[in-house]
């Protein structure tokens, strides 16, 4: 079910703002989604006040769009060279976002292609898709900010519409993260545990028993940086853990890791 965009919070002006960007970005032809609390409503119902604005881009449209911001008199920066650009106009500010915090949910053309049209502002764009928004979801749990009742939520609203081989396909080789949760989704509402298809949690368990049929992995990797970049640092650091972030394991550099960890106290 779709809901309409709409806010009490932010104010007008900033709600101005949020649309003039919609419209330098449509001008410009640069591709993109929307995503965050405008997303949220339009998937469960659910009203939030936001304070800055999701923007979905694939990596290789960052450059022309953060020139065609500059040009209609916005500051730009790319804040994380792996993930995120940034687009300000005073206290207001949009982000661009080309691929998750951990590296993992990066931006590609199946965005495009399963996204859905939507009104937000009182114009019409295309909204990230349920399943990408799930995915990328999953992985964040810092002490300060935890997901999970939004993939919660997303379940509780999608399960019968969601593309199941699509979420399968972009969990993989994470599966057992997507299990935990859709084992929670039980705990949390065991009256629609039933909305989970059968033939998913089937194959998930059987992996499972496969998994745990086979001997101990020697892989000495640490997957908890994938969901927290803050609180699996001494597993890295003192335990001798490898990061399950960095290359070849996962997407992003050295130079990644130690600047998105030197940020912890700054971001937002």
């Amino acid at each position: 079910m779709a809901y309409q965009s709409t806010f009490d919070h932010p104010g007008k002006d900033t709600n101005a703002f949020y649309r003039r960007t919609l419209h330098v970005l449509s001008d410009a032809r640069i591709p993109f989604l929307v995503g965050g609390s405008h997303a949220i409503l339009n998937y469960t119902g659910i009203v939030r006040e936001t304070k800055d604005f999701d923007l979905f881009i694939r990596r290789g449209d960052l450059d022309p769009a953060l020139q065609s911001l500059r040009e209609a008199g916005y500051h730009t920066e790319i804040t994380f060279p792996h993930w995120l650009a940034k687009a300000r106009q005073g206290n207001d500010v949009v982000d661009l976002v080309f691929s998750s915090g951990n590296g993992v949910c990066r931006v590609d053309d199946a965005w495009f292609t399963h996204a859905i049209e939507a009104d937000v502002l009182g114009m019409p764009v295309k909204i990230a898709p349920v399943e990408e928004l799930l995915w990328q979801k999953a992985y964040v749990m810092e002490r300060e900010r935890y997901d999970g009742a939004d993939v919660a939520h997303i379940l509780r609203s999608c399960a019968e519409s969601l593309d199941w081989d699509r979420v399968l396909q972009r969990f993989d080789p994470h599966w057992q993260l997507l299990l935990s949760y859709l084992v929670l989704f039980t705990f949390i509402y065991p009256s629609e545990r039933h909305r989970i298809p059968a033939r998913v949690m089937i194959e998930l368990m059987n992996r499972l028993q496969q998994d745990l049929n086979n001997p101990p992995s020697e892989d000495r990797v640490c997957r908890g940086t994938l969901m927290s970049r803050a609180q699996y640092l001494l597993d890295i650091g003192r335990y001798g853990y490898e990061d399950a972030r960095l290359a070849p394991r996962g997407n992003m550099t050295a130079e990644d890791a130690v600047y998105w960890t030197w940020a912890i106290e700054n971001i937002r």
